[in-house]
């Protein structure tokens, strides 16, 4: 095996291992909302650094181990997939391909306020994803425009990271709202449904905020490593 590749597969083991230790740490006063444990801080930077696919992969063995490790009940084996998606979607946006993120956002926006259930919950509750979805027009406007504002690199790892980080949370609630596990699961009704809803964007954001926040910081001192 070669200098490069042994690197490269090292740096996929790392990845791999600070995934599912972060997802193992579960701290009560920091498990509301949509992750229990702290495995957003380094979702959006490894699908970057790693790429699409390994990131991908990378993320998905990470948090599968993570959730075995600190079990959290079968049905949430079935969103651990969020974390993957979100590696994945970071990636996209950082190599400017934006198709895939445009159509899942577009499908799941649609999808969820085709629910009747969504009549009851305020609207306000996901205020981060379309504020997601409006940066991520923003970015497409400025991709085709080919403008130097994309190149800063700085921008480009914030944006990502925030857009890819949504993009897991809008998969999470894809699966709990329009697909409905909310009720064929975990069987809330209405009024609990309504107040996780309020918690939740309270809550999310200000953790999507702080991996933002980490990975603006410290991704562009770790490019060397893409």
């Amino acid at each position: 095996m070669s200098n490069e590749k042994s690197r490269f597969v090292s740096k996929i083991a790392i990845f791999t291992a600070l995934i599912a230790v972060l997802d193992a740490l579960i701290i009560p006063q920091l498990s509301s909302g949509v992750w229990f444990g702290l495995v957003y801080l380094i979702v959006p930077i490894t699908g970057i650094l790693l790429g699409p696919r390994m990131g991908f992969i990378s993320t998905f063995i990470g948090v599968f181990v993570g959730h075995i490790i600190s079990p959290r009940g079968l049905e949430e084996f079935l969103f651990t997939l969020g974390a993957p998606i979100g590696a994945l979607m970071s990636s996209y946006l950082y190599q400017k391909v934006w198709i895939p993120l445009f159509g899942f956002f577009t499908f799941s926006l649609v999808t969820y306020f085709l629910t009747p259930i969504t009549q009851v919950l305020p609207f306000w509750g996901m205020w981060d994803v379309y504020i997601a979805y409006f940066l991520l027009l923003l970015v497409i406007g400025i991709i085709h425009l080919r403008s130097k504002w994309w190149e800063n690199n700085w921008v480009r790892y914030s944006l990502s990271a925030f857009v890819g980080l949504e993009s897991d949370v809008l998969f999470r609630i894809f699966l709990f709202i329009p697909l409905g596990t909310y009720q064929s699961i975990y069987g809330l009704p209405e009024e609990i449904l309504a107040s996780i809803w309020v918690a939740g964007a309270l809550i999310t954001p200000i953790k999507v905020g702080v991996s933002t926040l980490l990975t603006t910081f410290i991704g562009p001192r770790l490019d060397v490593l893409r």
